[in-house]
């Protein structure tokens, strides 16, 4: 049976009102009028060959299928870990990119999971092959296999997208900066792009600036920690201008320790980002906070003062680019079928970021109904 949803009375960001229709998980039509009585071949019932789902979205917005570019989706590493669903379409995330939770021992078991569920699975692939079964992965230089990391990457091309570095105090310990090293080898031996995590020093962030070069990702980018990317007058440090001059990207990946209000606010006001909002999300940060899910993240730089349109492009046509996969990040028949549809809420909030500061905001994003793979599935609300 051909399954076939439409979808009704939705708003793009642009204001526009629109019905969307899918067959076979393809987008193949996006009207702008009233969607009359379709065909007499369609029909719903016992003898028929298709079946029409309608949904009414009643005035809710509708962009493309949000992509969230730093999650943690293995739960075998408990803490930091999640079921993919959970902090997927249940949140209205139609794709998440798993931020390095595994290195090539177990890159696979992440690859499979990923096919058994409902939202789409992508992974940077820790340069440590044991990945976040500990989270000094990159203290023992002998954890940084090359030929098991160049295996992984040949063996499961449609999902790492990239390699994960954690270039912090934790993780590094006495190795330094000599992972990052390694890091930027096995990127010019797999031509795939960095995602460095920074965090406490050593290393020094300049010194790890200084290892980035373009379309690698900097995550973590507004941590209020005294190793960050500003200085004391919120200054953008020039380490940081001269790493975007050569096309560094800048990744939020908020996480439990690593957004901080002040700093966001100083980024902002020197211009710096906004390239992709993501959540740093896992078990306990989603269910006990400060991250909740992504929409809370995005309904924080709705706070910021940046204009829906800027928030949503920062999880849709922005990380849709850098991932090299545009269709993911727009609405177009012909296209496979990625939709988030969600409200902007005008009821007071209280947004808290990984400092423990609170902020008082008027507006909430709250997602509504995802679609991933032809099927359209109703979220949970959450904080």
């Amino acid at each position: 049976m051909d399954n076939r949803i439409l979808l009704r009375n939705l708003k793009l960001l642009d204001g526009r009102q629109v019905n969307i229709e899918i067959a076979s998980g393809r987008i193949v039509r996006v009207d702008e009028t009233e969607v009359g009585n379709l065909p007499s071949t369609t029909h719903d019932g016992p003898d028929s060959t298709t079946h029409l789902r309608t949904v009414d979205c009643a005035g809710a917005y509708v962009s493309s299928g949000w992509i969230d570019m730093h999650v943690h989706a293995f739960p075998a590493f408990d803490p930091y870990g999640d079921e993919i669903d959970e902090i997927g379409v249940k949140q209205g995330v139609a794709t998440i990119v798993d931020a390095g939770s595994c290195g090539a021992d177990r890159i696979g078991e992440l690859a499979a999971s990923g096919e058994s569920a409902k939202t789409n699975l992508l992974a940077f692939l820790n340069i440590s092959r044991i990945g976040l079964s500990r989270i000094d992965e990159l203290s023992q230089l002998d954890w940084l296999d090359g030929e098991r990391v160049g295996e992984a990457v040949a063996r499961y091309p449609d999902v790492i997208v990239g390699l994960k570095a954690r270039i912090s105090r934790s993780v590094v310990g006495d190795s330094g900066i000599a992972p990052l090293r390694v890091a930027r080898e096995l990127s010019a031996s797999t031509g795939l792009p960095l995602m460095v995590h920074i965090g406490s020093a050593p290393p020094a962030i300049e010194e790890v600036l200084s290892y980035l070069r373009e379309g690698d990702i900097v995550t973590h980018y507004l941590n209020g920690k005294p190793n960050n990317l500003f200085d004391a007058e919120g200054w953008p440090i020039p380490a940081l201008l001269d790493a975007l001059e050569r096309g560094v990207r800048l990744d939020v990946g908020h996480g439990t320790a690593s957004f901080s209000f002040r700093v966001a606010e100083a980024a902002k006001r020197h211009g710096i980002g906004l390239h992709t909002i993501s959540s740093d999300i896992y078990r306990g940060n989603r269910l006990n906070g400060p991250v909740f899910s992504l929409a809370n993240v995005m309904s924080k730089f709705l706070y910021l003062g940046y204009s829906l349109q800027e928030v949503v492009a920062a999880v849709t046509s922005s990380a849709a680019q850098w991932l090299g996969r545009p269709e993911l990040g727009r609405i177009q028949a012909g296209d496979p079928a990625h939709l988030t549809v969600f409200d902007v809420r005008e009821e007071p909030v209280s947004l808290v970021d990984s400092e423990g500061i609170e902020r008082k905001a008027n507006q909430r994003i709250v997602p509504r109904g995802v679609v991933t793979n032809g099927e359209y599935m109703a979220c949970e609300v959450r904080t």
